[in-house]
């Protein structure tokens, strides 16, 4: 029966990713059958964690996040929870050897977002690590599937693509980060004072992720690569809307790809993935 309950968990953290992502549910799509179930599991390890700090308010977030990592430890060592989210992840922890310092380093960063209004440049690296480059390198070592060398080879352009994904919710997220959560990732930034250069500092930043990432993934095995790439040319395409607002408009709403648009980005990737082109 436990093999039952273990469907229904993974389940949980499928529901979960395609209620939460479209864009990571189609990349997902994309990936080999058999790595699908372990990535849904590890986005909603992560996506719980995060709604606990940014989505609940009224509560003790506080106390929630650390019942969050206690049960998550508790998952972990007794491989087994009757939270459903963490059973499947339990189970990608043991089977893909996922590093506790790395699931450690995200729960810290979760914590940052509950004492931290404005991020200094230690900060800000401190954070994108735990809270992004991390979460790709859990990916990545589902990804290789035991293969250590590889896995070597891959780590830093599987760190810059964390890193590139997260500066881009940054700069999409900025109006509500900063007036539902009172929070300011990007160091030295007014945001009564966004000018272009700001702008155009931090795009430059997020473009150098982006190019060194793209190195990594056209190595990345076949299995993942294609799957990984649409994922990348979402928020790609995310990144260049955005690129071509002024500041200001970045701070009246929330830049979003409509779906018509996703949909085109998915048969060009396919294509591209096809036509080895990447």
């Amino acid at each position: 029966m436990k093999l039952l309950f273990d469907q229904v968990s993974r389940e949980c953290s499928k529901l979960t990713t395609k209620a939460y992502s479209t864009s990571f549910s189609l990349g997902i799509l994309f990936l080999n059958k058999r790595l699908r179930g372990p990535i849904y599991s590890v986005y909603g390890f992560v996506r719980f964690a995060d709604e606990i700090v940014d989505s609940f308010h009224g509560y003790d977030k506080k106390e929630l996040l650390a019942n969050f990592r206690r049960h998550t430890e508790e998952a972990i060592r007794d491989r087994i929870s009757m939270n459903p989210i963490l059973n499947s992840f339990q189970d990608v922890v043991h089977r893909y050897h996922i590093r506790p310092e790395w699931i450690n380093l995200f729960l810290d960063s979760m914590e940052m977002d509950l004492r931290k209004v404005h991020y200094d440049e230690a900060a800000y690296k401190e954070y994108i690590l735990g809270s992004a480059e991390v979460v790709g390198l859990m990916c990545l070592h589902v990804f290789v599937e035991g293969d250590d060398e590889q896995f070597r080879k891959l780590q830093p352009y599987a760190m810059r693509l964390g890193a590139a994904f997260q500066k881009v919710n940054f700069l999409r997220d900025m109006k509500s980060d900063q007036e539902d959560l009172g929070r300011l990732y990007f160091p030295e930034v007014d945001l009564k004072n966004f000018t272009r250069d700001d702008k155009k500092k931090i795009e430059q930043e997020i473009q150098t992720d982006f190019q060194e990432a793209l190195k990594g993934i056209r190595i990345l095995p076949a299995s993942s690569r294609n799957g990984v790439y649409l994922a990348y040319r979402y928020y790609l395409e995310l990144f260049k809307k955005i690129k071509q607002l002024p500041p200001h408009r970045i701070m009246q709403e929330r830049i979003r790809i409509p779906n018509s648009h996703k949909l085109l980005v998915m048969f060009k990737s396919k294509l591209m993935h096809q036509l080895n082109l990447l």
